[in-house]
């Protein structure tokens, strides 16, 4: 078991999933109330909301992984909670994604 101990359910992961989850619930009651055509934005191809979320999750994991490898998790602040919680780094690279999909929403 020691092989899987870096997969760790933790409060960013749990996050990750809950919003994964939402997103998906919202979407697919966007499509059902309020059924869409596809649309050409600025990559020239005709996409749906689902192309739009699908290109906006690889471009988060590109980002993440990108942080990773250049910047790293080091910890950023301290909160006073018990001995103290750490954020990492990484919380910055989950903004900028949030910032993409955004992006990607609006102009793809």
């Amino acid at each position: 078991m020691e092989h899987i101990a870096w997969m760790a359910w933790t409060l960013p992961t749990a996050i990750f999933f809950v919003m994964l989850s939402l997103t998906l619930g919202v979407m697919t009651w966007l499509a059902a109330a309020y059924p869409e055509a596809e649309r050409v934005g600025v990559l020239r191809i005709p996409t749906t909301r689902g192309d739009r979320l699908f290109i906006s999750l690889v471009l988060a994991a590109v980002i993440h992984l990108l942080w990773i490898a250049f910047v790293g998790t080091d910890a950023i602040a301290t909160l006073p909670i018990g001995e103290g919680v750490e954020i990492s780094s990484l919380w910055l690279a989950t903004v900028i994604s949030l910032v993409s999909a955004v992006a990607v929403f609006r102009t793809v």
